[in-house]
């Protein structure tokens, strides 16, 4: 509530009306001097922002599996840009092929209680949302997350990372009440100029 606050006070300026018996006394618009800014992006937010921001085109292969029996290739797109504040960064995709089609959108932030990332996903072939809870390794960023799958809990675990030349490298791998995991999908992408 206070940082909504702030926000509304730092915005712009604000009326300051002290009310007398039978009407306005006096009207003053002034910007408090006890009021901070709310502060920047910190630096896991800027190293995150790096790492995402852009237009990326890329492939999703898909070995085959329970997934997709017949394994296969998807291209899409997605546009990865800064949330409010510089506070998030949302990513917008959209892949098609023999394997599906598939839209939704991801967005990322850094919580600092927890001390990593979240990352919120929701797409056109799942209902609600899936929550991830992440850090780098190294130079790849990595995410764990859960979710139901009718009566099955899938635990779900990704890695990312970009190599020398630019280009982005993430594996998710899944594993399905209990089981050993496997690999889902490898995405490869490229960030457009």
């Amino acid at each position: 509530m206070n940082r909504i606050l702030t926000t509304i006070i730092t915005s712009a300026s604000f009326v300051y009306a002290t009310l007398a018996i039978g009407g306005i006394a006096d009207l003053h618009f002034v910007r408090p001097s006890s009021v901070m800014a709310a502060p920047g992006p910190g630096s896991e937010m800027e190293r995150l922002q790096k790492f995402y921001l852009g237009v990326w085109e890329y492939t999703e292969t898909y070995p085959k599996g329970p997934f997709a029996p017949n394994g296969g290739q998807n291209t899409g797109i997605y546009t990865s840009e800064l949330g409010p504040g510089g506070n998030s960064v949302i990513n917008r995709f959209h892949s098609k092929g023999p394997v599906g089609d598939f839209e939704g959108m991801l967005i990322m932030t850094w919580d600092p209680k927890e001390k990593s990332y979240k990352s919120y996903i929701f797409g056109n072939d799942f209902p609600g949302g899936i929550v991830e809870t992440g850090n780098f390794e190294g130079d790849a960023l990595a995410f764990r997350g859960e979710m139901s799958a009718g009566d099955s809990r899938v635990s779900m675990r990704s890695k990312t990372s970009i190599d020398a030349k630019g280009i982005m490298t993430s594996e998710e791998l899944v594993s399905m009440g209990g089981k050993p995991e496997e690999l889902l999908v490898r995405v490869v992408a490229t960030r457009k100029p």
